[in-house]
């Protein structure tokens, strides 16, 4: 469990940089330059991610449950997933539904977490997805008093909101039917 709290630690910390100090950022990007920083930044981001990965593989080997959510609970999980992965698409191609939400990203990670702590009950599992749901929230909030920078994204056009939900819920298919099983050992299908 502590490579996983480490891991939560290191990777949330860095993403958390701006939500906690608005020129640390700025600080650190004039003292050591914009290519140094985005190379700490990705190398401390791999670090955590990496000890997320093995900690919560080790934690699942001991499990400790919290509560026992009931079989309809995968259902609305299911459901709550769906609009997840066309949210991480439309995060990168502008079109109504990032100008609606304007961090779609975060929104897409806020549906994740929830719909996997309303599905699952082991305190490995509330820690990963109860931290990254307490991470977007505090997230969003703070965009509220940053100024926000532009990520690079493909050229707004009407129809990259068509492109981000079809390919999306393609996605959301191919993951359900395959790739979560054999990415992480259990499947995500309601029994």
């Amino acid at each position: 469990m502590l490579y996983l709290i480490l891991g939560l630690v290191v990777f949330l910390g860095m993403h958390s940089v701006e939500i906690f100090s608005r020129t640390l950022r700025a600080d650190v990007i004039a003292g050591m330059g914009e290519r140094a920083w985005k190379g700490l930044y990705t190398l401390v981001s791999i670090a955590g991610f990496v000890l997320i990965i093995w900690g919560y593989g080790q934690a699942r080997q001991d499990p400790v449950l919290l509560y026992a959510p009931p079989v309809w609970m995968r259902h609305l999980s299911a459901l709550i997933m769906l609009p997840v992965f066309p949210l991480l698409l439309a995060a990168y191609m502008p079109g109504r539904i990032k100008a609606a939400l304007k961090h779609p990203m975060l929104a897409a990670v806020k549906f994740w977490a929830l719909a996997h702590l309303l599905a699952n009950g082991m305190l490995a599992d509330v820690l990963l997805f109860g931290s990254f749901l307490a991470w977007a929230v505090a997230d969003r909030i703070s965009f509220k008093r940053r100024v926000t920078r532009p990520i690079p994204s493909a050229p707004p056009s009407k129809a990259n909101d068509v492109i981000a939900v079809v390919a999306g819920l393609a996605i959301y298919v191919v993951f359900v039917m395959w790739l979560h099983v054999r990415l992480f050992g259990v499947s995500p299908l309601p029994v």
